[in-house]
């Protein structure tokens, strides 16, 4: 290990193989910072995503060293998570310091005054370092702000969910043959639905005339809130249905009242998503998004739409993942008129997903909380946490020579992410997000499991939105 004057390196086993912890610019700041709550135990909770198991095994340790206040990072399941979190900010029991706040949430937690203004804490040169530079956060800062300007959380992740298919599959001369002969032109990423069914059919006979484990398409199609996040931020907005389908000036969904909920389109994109299943693995409905994951990564997939943070260790974890080095990722397919629509900022292709860090309004460490979020948005930490989490929340990160470096090996994601990150958007600003995603999952649950038929379930959920929205005086 080699020593730097004002700076620390830390060596640390991670994805199976030694990593630099990145330098710190300024440790001497850290620790007239951290001096008065030296000691202090601050407690967290963050989804068990890649960057959350970077921030508690790398991130935690370190700043604990460095400033005597001790992290306690619970990282758990989506649902625990959230229901924990929602327990202690509904009762202001002050359990956690600092919690996850996704990206779709924040407007119901910033209509029950849920968060800690973090402006404050901000203009305080006492508690926030002087290269903390708001301005080199990506616009997706901007999804934690109130309608003021306030910020109320510090983003850690951000990322799409687009699509990603395998290279050397697509690339193979006898597949290629082998499909045009099929189909009457070339196999490529596909640009239209039509062209990604044909794909999907395609690999699925393939997979079962070779007798291998192969199949066309993937889905987190499990009875759960991932199979209604995945149609209103996935597979509507590529259809051309926006908001959840819902008109944001009048707040209604069903068509009658100027929604799209139950158009023609949204039921032509639901069969659609029911009908595609018969070519996903057959434990496809059991499959949440940790599951599309790790079926993708044992090669069982050829294509198909998932939550690119996991290309770390998609494309770089050898004990995890068999499609190293075969990987690619793209624009997603979309209905006619979307992505023009998209380009003009009049809709947009999918979604961009993320979190970050925010203190409860009842939280009892509210500054050492605050110095932990900055430690974890530090800019020369951000390209390795990049590296390790396939997330990018900085503009300066893009330009790091190790992220050029892996952007080859992860698809071309990074230069994706930079150059059409603005095509994809995150929720709209629905402070009844969780009661809404109750409704829409019960009834394309419903869709999927074949109890209802997908027209009659938009018709059904638009009627139930719409009495939602007036019950809540809109």
């Amino acid at each position: 290990m080699k020593k730097l004057i004002g700076c620390l390196i830390v060596a640390f086993f991670v994805l199976g193989s030694v990593v630099a912890f990145a330098e710190v610019a300024n440790p001497e700041w850290w620790q007239k910072a951290a001096e008065p709550y030296k000691g202090v135990v601050i407690k967290g909770i963050s989804e068990s995503t890649p960057p959350s198991k970077a921030m508690v095994e790398i991130a935690a340790p370190e700043f604990e060293k460095l400033t005597g206040i001790k992290v306690e990072f619970e990282v758990t399941s989506w649902d625990e998570m959230y229901n924990k979190s929602i327990q202690d900010l509904q009762t202001g029991a002050g359990i956690y310091d600092f919690i996850y706040v996704e990206q779709d949430i924040i407007y119901a937690y910033l209509a029950q005054n849920w968060l800690t203004n973090l402006t404050p804490f901000i203009q305080n040169p006492a508690i926030t370092e002087p290269n903390l530079d708001l301005d080199d956060f990506t616009t997706f800062i901007n999804y934690f702000k109130d309608a003021k300007g306030d910020i109320y959380a510090i983003p850690f992740e951000a990322f799409l969910k687009s699509y990603i298919y395998r290279k050397d599959l697509f690339e193979d001369p006898e597949i290629q043959a082998a499909f045009k002969a099929k189909y009457g032109y070339d196999l490529a990423v596909p640009t239209t639905w039509e062209q990604y069914t044909d794909i999907a059919k395609f690999f699925t006979e393939y997979g079962k005339e070779k007798g291998i484990e192969l199949y066309g398409h993937i889905a987190q199609a499990k009875t759960h809130p991932c199979v209604a996040y995945e149609m209103v931020e996935s597979i509507w907005p590529a259809w051309g249905i926006y908001n959840w389908g819902i008109n944001l000036e009048k707040m209604r969904a069903s068509v009658e009242n100027g929604g799209t909920l139950n158009s023609d389109q949204a039921k032509k994109a639901l069969r659609w998503y029911v009908d595609m299943l018969q070519y996903a693995p057959p434990g496809v409905r059991t499959y949440t998004w940790d599951e599309t994951a790790a079926v993708f990564g044992a090669g069982k997939v050829a294509q198909g739409l998932i939550y690119l943070e996991n290309l770390g260790w998609l494309a770089q974890d050898e004990t995890r993942s068999a499609v190293i080095g075969k990987i690619g990722v793209a624009l997603p397919p979309t209905a006619p008129g979307v992505l023009d629509e998209a380009k003009a900022g009049k809709g947009y292709i999918g979604y961009y997903d993320g979190g970050a860090l925010g203190i409860p309004h009842s939280a009892k460490n509210k500054e050492a909380a605050w110095l932990f979020i900055q430690w974890c948005a530090r800019k020369e930490w951000q390209p390795e946490f990049a590296r390790l989490a396939t997330r990018v929340v900085r503009k300066s990160t893009f330009e790091d020579p190790m992220i050029k470096e892996l952007d080859a090996k992860m698809g071309g994601y990074y230069t994706l992410l930079k150059d059409s990150g603005y095509l994809f958007a995150g929720a709209p600003a629905l402070p009844m997000h969780r009661p809404l995603n109750e409704l829409y999952l019960k009834w394309i649950s419903k869709a999927v499991a074949g109890e209802v038929s997908p027209e009659e379930a938009l018709d059904n959920l638009a009627k139930e939105v719409d009495a939602l929205m007036e019950e809540l005086g809109y």
